[in-house]
């Protein structure tokens, strides 16, 4: 699904294409295989590669690479485990049994968002990029809920434009 293991151990030139050091988000994109023969989702590409642009280059050095490198096979591992009838995608049912392994309660109403939000292919399903892309967005918004959730209570209140500073701060 992932990268193969000759990329992660020696990233250039077989990731590292322009040899400059420094992996761009298209050329992870180009490295990675989401399982479904269609790219990489590049947002979920450039969601992962900000986390671990320590220096804000616009890349991951080789360094960096290797966090990179053990975060995607880490979520490949959790999404294989999910994918009981190894389709390649993950179903609503798979997904719910994700999440809530990850600890979140939610209904199966909001599961159907999810589906809807994240399946880029229209299959009622998610591919694994779009897993982890959904994965990232919903801790996202669970910190930025929790810092306005002090009595963790599950609730907040907070200004329409409160709001959307916490929505715009994650997509």
């Amino acid at each position: 699904l992932a990268l193969s293991v000759y990329a992660a151990l020696y990233p250039t030139p077989i990731v590292d294409k322009d040899r400059s050091a420094v992996i761009s988000d298209t050329e992870l994109q180009q490295a990675l295989s989401n399982g479904t023969w269609t790219p990489f989702n590049p947002v979920t590409v450039r969601s992962i590669i900000s986390m671990f642009d320590r220096e804000n280059k616009g890349g991951v050095n080789f360094n960096e690479f290797a966090g990179v490198w053990k975060y995607i096979t880490d979520w490949q591992n959790i999404f294989r485990t999910h994918d009981r009838d190894n389709s390649g995608f993950i179903d609503k049912n798979e997904l719910k049994q994700a999440l809530t392994g990850f600890g979140y309660r939610l209904s199966d109403q909001f599961y159907n968002t999810l589906i809807e939000k994240f399946d880029r292919q229209r299959k009622g399903q998610v591919a694994f990029d779009d897993f982890i892309q959904c994965c990232i967005v919903l801790q996202r918004l669970t910190d930025v809920f929790r810092r306005y959730d002090t009595d963790q209570d599950g609730w907040i209140q907070v200004s329409y434009e409160q709001y959307l500073s916490m929505v715009f701060n994650v997509v």
